[in-house]
């Protein structure tokens, strides 16, 4: 059916497809996610320290 080289090149594809596949299911469901609420909150911060100077200064 296969020989030896076919054998490992199919066994190569299968690893980098199975390593692709955890790494999309990895980035979506823990990095992307992280990366907006962290980012949201930073902002959040700025905005009411922003807030926070101008009526200090008014």
């Amino acid at each position: 059916m296969f020989e030896f080289d076919q054998y490992l090149g199919f066994l190569a594809f299968l690893t980098i497809l199975t390593i692709g596949f955890w790494l999309m299911i990895f980035l979506l469901t823990f990095v992307i996610p992280y990366w907006i609420f962290g980012s949201s909150i930073e902002r959040l911060k700025e905005i009411r320290d922003e807030r926070k100077a101008k009526r200090l200064n008014a």
